[in-house]
């Protein structure tokens, strides 16, 4: 979606006032709102904040999670939050203090580096907490870029999504280590169980992706972007197919985003390796707990760190044998020996890269029998519903913001009136 015109959008009213009772306002900023573990987590905090009777406002350029954002109750405003020109950084910075001054936002959450440094300049010319969500794993090769990152480890609160993350920001920015909070993302665990997908659901998927109801479904749910292993992953397939287990079907769903070149790439491998009609790109996916009840075997082959890994956890809820690589925030999310006890297995780890080594395990997934895949389902269920709902993740993120002053006297004045 494109932006308004960056001298008109915030000139306009917000689509409605701060209720009287509000305990306070909270402004997420986010480059856009398209699909992705960040931008879900905005909708998710902001449904959090509605239902306990705080306002949520969300800036950022639009995408389609914003109608779902505005029917939580949150308010959203087109803003040229993906903006990195120095000088559009600047300017963005003063529109968002005259809208905290206009709104009376008590606090200011950054998601994304850009707009982050928006956001904390803002921040400080009005005096409000500024907090942070390291959501990714950024690039820092460069003296430069050290100090571009740096404005994630500049908040009030810094919140980490895995322990991995919190590691590298103490790592890179040992200033902060005494603000990092470390909440995992959390999902809706229970729409992914797969009682509560209706046959429609899935049918609808398997005949739009073509699939046989009576064939093994792989499934990679990730963007089509190099670092996401999607060529990895075609040539454990073509290993397995010469090991003489050929009878699956693999489904690679994700948006390629721009990326023409790799997405050609990934069509040409494909075809030159034989597995024209057994590997298949499906684009976008908007209903991935119907995906995973389709699916034998989830697979996420990333070939640099996940910082949290929201598809290994989906497929985990769902039941299915997940395979990962052995990186980032893997251990965490994804359990199995010599960390764990055999019977505490929710799932498989590979090393990053290793196409014989995924093939290999792809077979044995496959071979699974009955009891042994829903003593697999039953572990990772347990695993995942104690430690990466969202429910909990909710509680954490606005534990935080309880513990953070707000703009001066509000929260005190506002408490007051509720109790």
């Amino acid at each position: 979606m494109p932006p308004q015109s960056q001298t008109s959008d915030l000139a306009q009213p917000t689509p409605r006032g701060k209720p009287p009772l509000a305990r306070r306002t909270i402004l997420q900023i986010i480059p856009e709102l398209e699909t992705g573990g960040a931008e879900r987590t905005t909708v998710d905090i902001a449904r959090a904040l509605v239902q306990r009777g705080d306002r949520a406002i969300v800036l950022s350029e639009g995408g389609r999670l914003v109608g779902e954002l505005k029917e939580v109750g949150a308010d959203h405003i087109v803003f040229p939050a993906a903006a990195k020109a120095p000088w559009t950084i600047l300017a963005n910075a003063w529109r968002i203090a005259r809208l905290i001054r206009r709104e009376g936002v008590d606090i200011i959450h950054a998601r994304s580096r850009a707009p982050a440094w928006s956001a904390l300049i803002a921040a400080r010319l009005t005096r409000i907490p500024f907090v942070t969500t390291y959501h990714g794993i950024y690039n820092q090769k460069s003296r430069l870029k050290a100090l571009y990152n740096s404005v994630m480890a500049r908040g009030d609160r810094v919140i980490a999504n895995s322990h991995y993350t919190a590691r590298l920001i103490r790592e890179r920015h040992p200033f902060v280590a005494d603000r990092i909070n470390v909440i995992h993302r959390g999902s809706d665990l229970a729409a992914y169980d797969k009682g509560s997908i209706n046959e429609e659901r899935a049918d609808c998927l398997r005949k739009a992706w073509g699939l046989a109801s009576d064939t093994p479904v792989i499934l990679n749910v990730a963007r089509l972007t190099p670092w996401k292993g999607q060529r990895i992953l075609i040539d454990a397939l073509v290993q397995l197919k010469s090991a003489g287990n050929d009878q699956w079907t693999a489904v690679l769903a994700g948006s390629h985003q721009g990326r023409e070149d790799y997405r050609a790439d990934l069509e040409e491998r494909i075809r030159t390796s034989g597995l024209f009609g057994k590997v298949r790109l499906v684009g976008h996916c908007d209903d991935v707990a119907a995906a995973l009840a389709l699916a034998s075997v989830a697979v996420v082959a990333s070939i640099e760190p996940e910082a949290f890994g929201r598809a290994a956890v989906e497929a985990q809820a769902a039941g299915v044998p997940v395979i990962v690589t052995d990186l980032g925030a893997a251990p965490e999310t994804v359990l199995c020996p010599p960390d764990v006890p055999e019977d505490q297995r929710t799932g498989w780890r590979v090393p990053p890269g290793d196409a014989a080594a995924l093939a290999r395990t792809l077979g044995f997934v496959l071979g699974l029998g009955g009891t042994g895949r829903q003593l697999l389902a039953e572990s990772a269920r347990s695993h995942v519903h104690a430690h990466f709902s969202v429910e909990a993740m909710c509680t954490a993120t606005l534990n935080v913001y309880d513990r953070l002053p707000g703009r001066s006297g509000s929260f005190k004045r506002t408490m007051q009136v509720d109790g």
